[in-house]
């Protein structure tokens, strides 16, 4: 175990206050995965936390350096000797962790911030918001457009005034090929044969599945053991924008009973044949989620569905968005399970969901206070 975490379990064994409570059962929690993954034998990750507050761009983090230890499976449960930069957040704790056995899915980086209050009550439960394209949500000097989205002082400022309640992040750094990760796999099957051939990359490319499956069997279960959170699919969201929104709302139709509800900000329907295809683009894509819908277990009473646009540039997104919508009422989804929103004059881009993450946030906390 990281030196670090014994001070903290010494620490906590003399002082039963609830931060240190909540160190202890953090320690404890890392030495059960030290001994799962010495019983399954894989590759090490690495953990770098930081406070906010307290941020250094050269943040030292812990580690023991035994070269003899057992390769560990269990989760990122290794901190290694050197230097971490890690996005700055208004409020909360940041970590870092790089994860070895996502490379399927292009993925392997992630960060976990944590609200004001973690460590407070050590009875205390958190639900989980799942964030892809996490480098774009805390801090600009992060950010592929240098502007984020702001999510850890939106959190903070809606829980201050009671308006929701504090969730854990966990925001997955984009996949090395996006749009192979991020594109429905399934949704593929039910387009029609003409669209299929027009697109650029053939069904055996894409890897959407591998990116859905790395999540639910592998990060989720990690955070679920490390922290104290609500691992049920009533306190267990994903959210993304563009691309990211769309496999959104894939991952809520694969596993129901694990992602409860789901936002898309400006969600991408359109395909990138959609100006040299075959014709009719929104009739095919909606007719093409509306039948790979039915062939899962998502459920209208059950799940929650957030989706919205903005009209510019030129209303671009409209047609999709209107039809989308039309076709989920259709099937039945009521109205306090499915909400789409139009925002006049609002853009796809990263000062645009900024602007208004309050709406999909407090519409994804089912126990909003």
């Amino acid at each position: 175990m990281p030196i670090a975490l014994l001070l903290a379990l010494g620490a906590a064994l003399q002082d039963p206050g609830p931060e240190a409570a909540a160190l202890a059962r953090q320690a404890a929690a890392l030495a059960q995965d030290a001994e799962t993954a010495a019983e399954v034998g894989a590759e090490v990750g690495v953990v770098a936390e930081a406070d906010a507050g307290a941020l250094d761009p050269d943040v030292e983090v812990d580690g023991d350096g035994d070269a003899d230890a057992p390769p560990r499976a269990a989760g990122p449960v290794d901190t290694l000797p050197g230097a971490a930069t890690l996005p700055a957040v208004a409020a909360g704790r940041i970590t870092q962790m790089m994860f070895d056995d996502g490379a399927a899915a292009g993925v392997g980086e992630v960060w976990v911030w944590t609200p004001p209050s973690y460590g407070r009550d050590p009875r205390a439960r958190y639900p989980v918001l799942y964030v892809h394209d996490g480098q774009n949500l805390f801090d600009p000097a992060f950010a592929d457009a240098g502007q984020a989205w702001g999510i850890d002082e939106a959190i903070t400022r809606l829980a201050a005034r009671g308006d929701l309640r504090e969730w854990i992040v966990v925001g997955i750094r984009s996949p090395r090929e996006r749009w192979r990760a991020l594109f429905p796999e399934k949704l593929y099957d039910f387009l029609p044969a003409a669209r299929q051939r027009a697109l650029a990359e053939p069904r055996g490319a894409l890897v959407g599945d591998a990116y859905l499956g790395w999540m639910v069997e592998r990060l989720k279960p990690y955070i679920d053991r490390r922290y104290p959170t609500h691992a049920g699919p009533e306190n267990t969201a994903v959210m993304g924008a563009a691309l990211g929104g769309l496999t959104s709302l894939y991952a809520v139709a694969e596993y129901p009973h694990v992602f409860g509800q789901g936002a898309a900000l400006s969600a991408r329907f359109a395909l990138p044949d959609a100006d040299t295809g075959p014709a009719d683009p929104v009739g095919d894509i909606v007719a093409a989620w509306d039948a790979y819908l039915d062939s899962t277990h998502i459920d209208p009473q059950r799940n929650a569905l957030y989706l919205d646009h903005g009209t510019a540039p030129a209303g671009e997104a409209a047609g999709y968005h209107a039809a989308f919508a039309a076709m989920m009422r259709k099937g039945g989804w009521p109205a306090r399970h499915f909400e789409s929103r139009r925002f006049t004059g609002a853009a796809p881009d990263v000062q645009s969901w900024r602007e208004r993450i309050d709406i999909p946030l407090a519409f994804l906390d089912r126990y909003d206070p």
